[in-house]
C-alpha cells in the first residue's frame, strides 16, 4: 500500500482501490485504477481533477454504494470490504456522504425534516423529540429556517436548499468521516463560505475527517490540509495544500492551476498553452502514463512504464517520470 504521508494510525485507509463498470461486449470502464491513500482523524484531504476522472466513483466505492471491484477500504481498523450487510449498516453512522446531486439524493416522498432525521432514527437509541431537536439545530446551522422548511418536500426547494438539507443530514449522526462530493457547487458564494465555515467548525470540534471533492481549486485551498490530484482513474500528485499550490510538480497539476481565472483584468494567464485534446476513453486508457497523450513533457519512456507515486519532498508524492521539479 502507498502511504501518502498522512500521520500514523489513519482513520481511513484506501488500499489499491479498483472500480470497473461493464460497458457491454466484454468491455469495462476503468473508473478507478489502483488508488491508495490515507486520511487521518481531523484531517481534510482535497481531491481534484477534471470531470470524468473517477472522483465520484472513488467516493461511492469508499461508501460501498456499491463497493469497490478490488481493493480494501479500512475505517478505524475495520475492513469495510469484508463486513456483511448488517455489520456494514451498523457502521454507516460513522461515515456519511454529501452527494453531488442534492435533489436526487433526497426521498421525494419525505419532508425535509424526515430526511434529515433518517440517519439518526435508523441508528436508533434516540427519542423522536431529541431527533427533531437535533435536526432543527442542524437546519439552522446550514442556513435553513426550521419553521419554514421542516415540512416542505424536496420539489419545493431550490437546488442550493436541497444541498443544505443533504449537508445537515450527513452531519446528523456526528460521523467520524465525511465524504463530500462537490458539496458547495450549487450554492452561491456567500452560502459557500457559510458551509465551509460550518464544516471547518465541525472538523475542529469533533475531530471530523473529510475527503473533500471539488472542481473549485479555490474552495479546496481554503479547507484542505492535503490535496490529491486525480487523472483518468489514477492519482498523479499528493501534497500538503500550501506546497501543491505554491510549487506543483506534475504537469497536469500545473495545467489545472493555470486554468483558474484571475479576478484581475491586468493579470494574464501563464503562457503554458491549453492541454491538447480531451481525456482519453476510460474503456481503453493509454498504456504507461495515462496523462502522456496530453502531456507536453512526454517521452517514449512514458508510453512504456507506468509511473508510480514516489516522494520528492516530505509529504509530497508524484507519479511522473519527468516532473517540473524534484
Amino acid at each position: 500500500m502507498i502511504n501518502n504521508s498522512a500521520p500514523h494510525n489513519p482513520l481511513l485507509q484506501v488500499e489499491d482501490l479498483v472500480v470497473k463498470f461493464p460497458a457491454g461486449r466484454g468491455r469495462w470502464v476503468h473508473a478507478v485504477s489502483g488508488v491508495s491513500f490515507d486520511v487521518a482523524q481531523g484531517e481534510t484531504l482535497g481531491l481534484v481533477g477534471e470531470s470524468g476522472c473517477g472522483k465520484s466513483s472513488l467516493a461511492r466505492a469508499i461508501m460501498h454504494l456499491p463497493g469497490p471491484t478490488e481493493g480494501r477500504v479500512i475505517l478505524d481498523g475495520a475492513n469495510l470490504s469484508a463486513l456483511g450487510n448488517e455489520n456494514l449498516r451498523r457502521m454507516r453512522s460513522r461515515f456519511q456522504m454529501i452527494f453531488q446531486d442534492p435533489v436526487s439524493s433526497l426521498n421525494p416522498m419525505r419532508n425535509v425534516g424526515e430526511s434529515i432525521e433518517a440517519p439518526l432514527r435508523t441508528r436508533g437509541g434516540v427519542s423522536r423529540p431529541e431527533c427533531r431537536l437535533r435536526a432543527c439545530e442542524l437546519m439552522e446551522a446550514v442556513g435553513l429556517d426550521p419553521d419554514r422548511h421542516y415540512q416542505r418536500r424536496p420539489f419545493q426547494l431550490s437546488g442550493g436548499q436541497c444541498q443544505r438539507v443533504s449537508i445537515a443530514r450527513a452531519l446528523m449522526t456526528g460521523p467520524d468521516l465525511l465524504i463530500c462530493d462537490e458539496p458547495v457547487s450549487s450554492l452561491d458564494v456567500s452560502v459557500q463560505a457559510q458551509i465551509i465555515n460550518l464544516l471547518r467548525d465541525v472538523k475542529l470540534s469533533g475531530g471530523l475527517a473529510m475527503l473533500f471533492i471539488s472542481h473549485d481549486l479555490a474552495v479546496v485551498k481554503n479547507i484542505a490540509d492535503r490535496v490529491a490530484v486525480m487523472y483518468l482513474g489514477r492519482l498523479c500528485e499528493v501534497a500538503p495544500c500550501a506546497d501543491l499550490y505554491l510549487a506543483p510538480a506534475h504537469p497536469y497539476t500545473r495545467a489545472l492551476l493555470d486554468a483558474v481565472p484571475r479576478p484581475d483584468p491586468r493579470c494574464f494567464l501563464p503562457d503554458t498553452g491549453i492541454l491538447p485534446g480531451e481525456i482519453p476513453s476510460a474503456i481503453y486508457p493509454p498504456e504507461g502514463c495515462r496523462f502522456r497523450t496530453r502531456c507536453p513533457r512526454a517521452e517514449s519512456r512514458c508510453a512504456e512504464i507506468q509511473p508510480e507515486l514516489r516522494e520528492i519532498a516530505p509529504g509530497h508524492m508524484i507519479a511522473c517520470h519527468y516532473p517540473l521539479h524534484e
